[in-house]
């Protein structure tokens, strides 16, 4: 009888010290080989914005960074899970852990590299002032100041606004920034000219048009949390991105989806 409980005990140590091998395994993994063993990746983006992520008539989440999204998960060798939110929480969400990464047209700023990581540029952008088809009061950025505009509040946009002295007014999502323009309770609206060529598709009868340009363009890049955890990943999205781009495959959808490159900074 004892020595079947000795040998009873024996097993169960024995077992402890297997499990607590693994799980101590799993604690020294970073957040690439945590992916790697989940075998999927998840991505966060708004899902409203066209041509950047937007569902189609069918109701599929389909668009630029949608289908770059997939590409990445394509080369790190595992499935993109992808989880739609308003663009508010997004970067929150980042913070939390939520998801590994988001991909929805986000620029750099230098405030936002302060807080966050960030992957080597995959498009860039040009921010254009959307204002009805009759406004003759907007004709340069300078001419923003006290004028009111419509962003969502954390965007580049909002900020771009603010600093040339527009007073900005809050928003969801993009269909919201458009209703309140072109119901004239906003002057106007800061977007990325190839949303603004994308709306006027669809919507060819909108009484709205491009105001002026900003000058500079932004780099469009891929945030991450910040830290050593997430650095081979970081290096692993760059790897992918730089044999997308030298393949051809970013020019060709943003070709699909925008009409033009934007994969250049040109």
């Amino acid at each position: 009888m004892k020595k079947i409980l000795f040998i009873s005990i024996i097993a169960i140590l024995l077992a402890n010290s297997i499990m607590a091998g693994g799980t101590k395994e799993e604690a020294t993994l970073d957040q690439l080989g945590r992916i790697k063993e989940k075998g999927e990746i998840t991505i966060a983006m708004e899902g409203t914005w066209a041509p950047w992520t937007y569902h189609n008539e069918k109701d599929e989440l389909v668009g630029y960074d949608t289908e770059v999204g997939k590409a990445i998960a394509e080369k790190l060798g595992v499935k993109p899970v992808f989880i739609e939110g308003e663009w508010d929480g997004l970067l929150a969400g980042l913070d939390a852990g939520r998801y590994d990464i988001m991909i929805n047209g986000v620029d750099y700023t230098e405030e936002r590299g302060k807080k966050y990581d960030f992957s080597t540029p995959y498009a860039y952008n040009r921010t254009a002032v959307i204002t009805s088809e009759d406004n003759t009061a907007i004709s340069s950025m300078e001419d923003l100041k006290g004028k009111k505009t419509a962003n969502t509040i954390s965007s580049t946009y909002a900020e771009v606004a603010e600093k040339y002295g527009a007073n900005v007014t809050g928003v969801d999502d993009l269909i919201q920034t458009f209703e309140l323009l072109m119901s004239g309770r906003i002057d106007a609206t800061l977007n990325a000219e190839v949303t603004f060529y994308d709306y006027k598709a669809v919507h060819p009868e909108a009484p709205i048009k491009i105001a002026c340009l900003d000058p500079e363009s932004t780099s469009v890049v891929i945030p991450f949390k910040k830290g050593d955890d997430s650095a081979s990943l970081r290096e692993a999205v760059d790897k992918a991105l730089e044999e997308l781009r030298e393949d051809g495959t970013l020019s060709a959808l943003s070709i699909k989806y925008f009409g033009t490159d934007i994969t250049g900074n040109n």
